[in-house]
């Protein structure tokens, strides 16, 4: 994806404002400064940036446009700890996730993101039958909320023990079969992996642990708010995430990259795609302008090679931009052999760690997530 730079006079005269306010949008992270390579002295600025300020501008400050925007890629609404996306990179509690996926477990990511010094271990639950796979989860959960304690008024680390356990259980139930030690050594045992896919399976756990308020996560606080249990949360977020334009664009992403590794010519498939009015999955994320920075460590560790190469090359010069985790995942996927459901299971396990974190964030805060809605009805009958 090409990304056009503009000067600092430029961003003045589209948004209105003089010198001495840009710097202070820039100090503020409202805009990202880059080096102009041609003069040390100079800075330029993302044009996209500019124009997603000037149309915030634009839309005004009124209540009504404020609660509008923050619901679609807006401004935040609520305040976290947990995790957060600051120029292009991710967050978690101030650990930048890429360097640390280098060498942690989802376990450990689990403990940072819930902000303890270790992680529980637990046992895998006795799972009952046919609780296998994502709907075998749906299930497990369901069950364990009926049987769990609300997690209003709890301590934090009373929760934090029963997210270690319900981790473990929605393992076993998702692989089909206990999990014992790491979860990226229990998916690895189920999907038989050599230590490069186990080391793989790992980083793509901690990299999708969690990514601040999404859709499924934003589900588990509204769950969490309203002081449910622990179980009940996570089967939202579980709900949210297999929706086709959330985690289940993996599934999604996995097919449309093996019909294409099947075409004779991918670069032609991907085209044909576009003339049909489909779009092609696996690029781009709103939160990462330069690029998903997931997908690109995920690349890093394990960067595609052949036909795989070439037909990723293709996807992203008919789509003009690049992979997104979606994407890397659906390569990860072919290069391990794994199947759509596995692909799935990769992001629900990893995401799961993150639904814990903030279900007790929200909890902790006391408050009820309880919006209003703008009503466009009807005028009332008289």
């Amino acid at each position: 994806m090409t990304v056009t730079l503009i000067a600092a006079e430029e961003v003045c005269r589209r948004l209105g404002i003089r010198p001495q306010t840009l710097y202070a949008y820039v100090s503020r992270g409202m805009l990202d400064a880059v080096a102009d390579m041609s003069d040390s002295r100079r800075s330029l600025y993302r044009e996209a940036d500019v124009e997603a300020l000037a149309a915030r501008k634009k839309a005004g400050r009124s209540r009504p446009a404020v609660a509008a925007k923050a619901i679609n890629w807006g401004d935040p609404v609520l305040e976290t700890q947990i995790s957060t996306v600051l120029r292009g990179r991710l967050i978690y509690r101030g650990q930048d996730a890429v360097a640390w996926s280098e060498t942690a477990t989802l376990e450990e990511t689990a403990a940072l993101l819930c902000g303890v010094a270790a992680w529980s271990d637990a046992p895998a639950p006795a799972l009952a039958a046919g609780e296998a796979g994502i709907a075998g989860a749906f299930s497990y959960l369901a069950r364990s909320a009926n049987e769990a304690p609300p997690m209003f008024g709890r301590s934090r680390q009373s929760m934090v023990i029963e997210g270690a356990g319900l981790l473990r259980g929605v393992a076993s139930a998702v692989l089909g079969r206990a999990a014992s030690g790491p979860v990226h050594e229990a998916a690895a045992a189920a999907w038989r992996l050599k230590p490069r896919g186990t080391d793989l399976v790992r980083r793509a756990l901690v990299l999708l642990a969690d990514h601040e308020l999404n859709a499924s996560t934003f589900a588990v606080r509204v769950v969490g708010s309203t002081g449910a249990s622990l179980p009940a949360a996570l089967m939202a977020g579980l709900a949210a995430l297999t929706g086709p334009r959330h985690g289940g664009m993996t599934m999604r992403t996995v097919a449309m990259f093996a019909e294409a590794l099947a075409a004779p010519d991918p670069a032609a498939f991907f085209v044909a795609r576009l003339e049909r009015g489909e779009l092609i999955w696996g690029l781009h994320h709103e939160l990462y302008p330069d690029g998903d920075i997931r997908a690109r460590a995920l690349r890093a560790a394990h960067e595609p090679s052949g036909a795989l190469r070439r037909t990723i090359d293709a996807a992203e010069a008919a789509g003009g931009m690049a992979l997104n985790v979606d994407g890397a995942l659906a390569a990860l996927a072919h290069t391990l052999g794994l199947s759509q459901d596995a692909a799935f299971a990769i992001f629900a396990l990893g995401r799961t760690a993150g639904w814990i974190a903030h279900a007790i964030e929200q909890t902790e805060t006391g408050t009820l997530i309880r919006p209003r809605a703008r009503y466009a009805g009807p005028a009332p009958v008289s």
